[in-house]
């Protein structure tokens, strides 16, 4: 008899505690957030692709570890390369100035080695 096993999400898959926690405590809140996200992502030409490397830009540009980590594990979900995904971040060099580019880059780091 073979027993059937469920593989554990890599890292760069998994949904933060934090955020699932949130979803549970408040799901009304939750319903809301995603349909906005869904409306968002409905209301333009974007691939998904393009989409999530402009998340993962935004993100950087606003110096949100945690949004860099979640929207790099999406972009890597949504077929992106770690070369694109890297490239992101070097490209806040000149907008951002070298340390905080520095900064996005490490958070970057933090989920590509995790593949």
């Amino acid at each position: 008899m073979s027993r059937e096993t469920k593989a554990k999400p890599k890292a760069h898959e998994q949904i933060p505690a934090r955020f699932q926690q949130f979803g549970k405590k408040y799901p009304d809140i939750m319903r809301a957030y995603e349909a906005l996200g869904e409306a968002t992502r409905q209301a333009g030409p974007l691939d998904s692709k393009t989409r999530c490397l402009v998340k993962l830009a935004i993100a950087t540009g606003a110096l949100r570890e945690g949004a860099v980590h979640s929207h790099a594990r999406r972009a890597l979900h949504a077929g992106c390369t770690p070369e694109e995904i890297r490239h992101v971040a070097l490209l806040a060099t000149t907008t951002l100035g070298f340390p905080s580019m520095m900064a996005a880059l490490s958070w970057v780091e933090d989920v590509l080695a995790t593949q």
